[in-house]
């Protein structure tokens, strides 16, 4: 499931920060395209995985590395607004180095190398940011490299489940000649035209 070649993760991150800053105190109880999460829950996994993924790039392995997922909805605490762009640009710094790619790391409690653990922070920038941006109404383009590679990992992933299901749920039949990120976002196991 590797991309096989090192990408930036940071214009994409920036487009992911630009969305959370597009953010009204009025949407955060709007649902999102994941039906157990509002936008506020959204933003809280969004700061969390950016942390996590941080850490792996840097392998910096530990209490945010380890384990999965909470089964809880995550939430975003009072500084949220300031410490999710941080998280996001220190998420993108972290996989400028080279050594990030390299070897094993750690992320959601799964050991996995560098370079799947690159793919799979690049999906889910891709992934919650287009969750984001339809839950709240905003234009979304997002970084074609990164798109590129999040969708090469949601192929491979889909292509290596006999069940035929995506990462986030089962794949939702989407036309081959349906524009790139709608053919991600089919993969990722959502709807493209879901709308609140």
């Amino acid at each position: 499931m590797s991309t096989g070649t090192m990408f930036d993760l940071g214009p994409q991150a920036r487009v992911v920060a630009r969305l959370a800053e597009g953010v009204t105190d009025e949407q955060l109880a709007a649902a999102t395209p994941c039906p157990e999460y509002a936008v506020r829950n959204m933003l809280g996994h969004l700061a969390g995985l950016s942390v996590a993924f941080r850490d792996a790039g840097r392998k910096d392995l530990g209490a945010t590395t380890a384990g999965a997922p909470d089964a809880t909805a995550p939430d975003i605490g009072p500084g949220w607004r300031e410490e999710l762009p941080k998280a996001l640009d220190e998420l993108a710094e972290a996989w400028r180095d080279p050594d990030a790619w390299t070897g094993m790391t750690r992320a959601g409690g799964v050991d996995l190398p560098g370079a799947v653990a690159a793919a799979v922070a690049a999906d889910e920038l891709v992934i919650h940011g287009w969750d984001l941006a339809r839950a709240t109404g905003q234009a979304y383009d997002p970084d074609p490299v990164v798109l590129e590679a999040s969708f090469a990992f949601l192929r491979a992933a889909a292509d290596n489940d006999d069940r035929g299901g995506g990462i986030f749920g089962p794949v939702a039949p989407v036309p081959d000649s349906a524009p790139l990120l709608d053919r991600a976002v089919g993969l990722s196991g959502r709807d493209p035209d879901w709308r609140p």
